[in-house]
């Protein structure tokens, strides 16, 4: 089964805010203050990301030399080259991607390296954080494409919380393991309890 919601794409931000190169430390600091973000991606002229900067480079370029800060640019205090990912990367992936550099965001890019978007940790675990009814829908339209309508139709879903139940009449043991398996792959799924209406 393949989840509805299991790219960067699904739940990344599309409405991104960066700065260039050239963008002053004045600026970096109120862009970041602006949009209540820690970090935003550095772009070139021609809207490739080749950086990021955060709230830790404005630190430590302050810290380094205090007198002269405010002269320094984006170009200057970016951390490079950026960590990114692609929209059709795996969340997982992402998640990988975010913990190996220890970063919170990252940006989202095309196949040509160009902005179009990003994605937080806390865009990752919103597929954990969906409705039931969600859940149901999702898993009857999966279960379908598995099994063909007339056996789907045989399987009663129900969540509650998370949890999912699946009752049918199936017998066959490997078939229902397989089935549970595959339904507590689904992002935003808790559990999964098969109950049989006949021996199993």
């Amino acid at each position: 089964m393949n989840s509805r919601l299991n790219t960067v794409a699904d739940v990344m931000t599309r409405a991104v805010v960066a700065v260039g190169r050239s963008a002053t430390f004045t600026e970096v600091l109120e862009t970041l203050q602006q949009w209540k973000v820690r970090a935003v991606p550095v772009l070139a002229g021609d809207g490739r990301v080749v950086g990021v900067v955060s709230e830790t480079d404005l630190l430590a370029a302050r810290d380094h030399d205090p007198d002269r800060a405010d002269a320094y640019t984006a170009g200057r205090l970016m951390s490079e080259p950026a960590i990114t990912v692609h929209p059709d990367s795996p969340l997982a992936e992402a998640g990988r991607a975010m913990a190996r550099g220890r970063v919170k965001r990252l940006p989202v890019v095309d196949d040509e390296g160009f902005l179009i978007g990003v994605v937080s940790r806390g865009d990752l675990l919103k597929v954990h954080l969906r409705a039931d009814t969600d859940l149901v829908d999702q898993i009857v339209a999966e279960l379908r494409a598995v099994l063909g309508p007339a056996l789907a139709a045989s399987v009663g879903v129900r969540a509650e919380d998370g949890r999912i139940t699946l009752t049918c009449g199936r017998q066959d043991a490997a078939v229902l393991t397989q089935l549970a398996a595959a339904v507590r792959a689904v992002p935003g799924v808790v559990d999964v309890t098969v109950a049989t209406t006949a021996p199993v």
